[in-house]
């Protein structure tokens, strides 16, 4: 007995102005109001409502190029939360996977979903289903875009998000032609800023074109990876799903300040405090650092004084994961690098050489190591109990207050309980 062929169905579900969404969350009476969301020390616009794009503020710009539209038109600015949009990110893929396994978490605003088990008739209202209940459970709007291939999934959901529904399919459309010509070149996956310029000059500027190019223009003119998109195009899958996410390689944190810094006590706060969020990112990854790196810069933009940047490279004797062995390597290179009479901006450390195996560990000092291990888990512990940096070096600073320009900060963190927000009774 056969058994029954479905045609291979890709969701691609995308938060709606993720950032922008998680700040209206708490604030539900900013639906329907222009609001933004700007990058680190309040520089750039890295999120926007409906609303704000509208009003012609375009991604990625200073702060202060569209401060005229912003006040002119009340717009609502807040500075980046990433410890909310972090966890609220976590809560929209757990209820992802409520729905299935086959998942591959793109970024921290998207997912694809293998669908091909369901039938094809019943997609698109499954798909409206996913979406209701993230809404319910979450509180954050989505858009999904369903199709036969990854590429074709995220034309869907660029349409997806024109419509009331927040759900198109693209499954048993005969001719997707009318879609596609409305879909500029550059709006297509995997179609950087170059290959745009090529393309247009060869008068191809749209996803129809694309898709109706000759294989043999393509590998004449092209690369294998234009060549898969125009085969994605087609309805060809090309591009699997990611299942399993691979072990990064690198862990880097780094931090710009708020206004300069000139004393080495700053500093060695900062590089302290980079370090222990660090070590608590590649111990969630049961992942272990072969060495580190710790570098100091000022800006290259300031008016007075020379532009000065270091960095410092130490391998650590043992691949490691603990917090006070990557602490006390770092503040040694920082004391290396470290020059008085100079502005700093900017600190940063990378762990490298990530792996998650303990073979290097010398067996001679098990017992210490795992009496290390079961500190950093009581640390970790607790601090994911009780938020961030409950638990922590002195050498990170009493206070915990980082030199960063968070003038319009929201200040909610829902994986803090002392900075949740409170419901009072009516």
């Amino acid at each position: 007995m056969s058994s029954i062929q479905h045609t291979k169905k890709i969701a691609l579900v995308d938060c709606n102005s993720f950032y922008v969404s998680c700040e209206r969350l708490f604030k539900p009476s900013l639906n329907k109001k222009p609001v933004i969301v700007l990058s680190n020390n309040d520089g750039c616009i890295i999120s926007r409502s409906i609303e704000a794009k509208a009003l012609g503020i375009k991604m990625g710009d200073p702060y202060f190029k569209a401060k005229n539209i912003i006040l002119k038109n009340k717009v609502h600015v807040f500075s980046s939360n990433y410890a909310l949009y972090g966890d609220m990110s976590r809560r929209v893929m757990r209820t992802l996977k409520y729905f299935t396994q086959e998942i591959e978490i793109y970024s921290i605003d998207e997912a694809f979903l293998d669908l091909t088990n369901f039938p094809d008739d019943l997609v698109e209202l499954f798909g409206k289903k996913i979406r209701s209940t993230i809404l319910e459970w979450t509180g954050i709007p989505t858009s999904i875009g369903i199709a036969t291939t990854k590429t074709l999934s995220k034309i869907a959901n660029h349409v997806a998000k024109k419509e009331k529904s927040g759900v198109v399919s693209l499954i048993n459309i005969k001719n997707i032609d009318s879609i596609l010509e409305k879909i500029e070149i550059n709006d297509v996956w995997g179609v950087g800023k170059q290959l745009t310029k090529f393309y247009i000059r060869n008068n191809i500027s749209n996803a129809k074109q694309l898709k109706n190019i000759s294989n043999t223009w393509i590998k004449k003119s092209s690369n294998v990876l234009s060549s898969r998109t125009a085969m994605e195009l087609r309805g060809i899958s090309c591009i699997s799903l990611e299942k399993s996410q691979s072990k990064r390689k690198s862990c880097c944190v780094s931090r710009s300040f708020g206004k300069k810094v000139e004393n080495y006590q700053e500093l060695k706060e900062s590089v302290t405090a980079h370090c222990l969020n660090a070590a608590e990112k590649i111990r969630s990854e049961s992942l272990f650092a072969k060495s580190i790196t710790v570098y100091i810069r000022t800006s290259p933009f300031q008016n007075k004084g020379i532009y000065y940047s270091n960095s410092k490279t130490m391998d650590f004797p043992i691949a490691t994961d603990n917090s006070f062995e990557i602490v006390k390597n770092a503040l040694a290179g920082l004391e290396f690098i470290f020059k008085d009479g100079y502005r700093y901006q900017k600190s940063g450390i990378i762990l490298s050489g990530l792996s998650d195996s303990e073979k290097n560990q010398n067996l001679f000092f098990n017992k210490k190591n795992n009496k290390i291990k079961n500190l950093m888990k009581s640390i970790d512990l607790t601090n994911h109990r009780y938020g961030r940096s409950t638990l922590s070096l002195a050498d990170a600073g009493i206070s915990k207050k980082r030199n960063t320009r968070k003038q319009y900060s929201s200040k909610i963190d829902t994986a803090d309980f002392y900075l949740l927000p409170r419901v009072r009774a009516i």
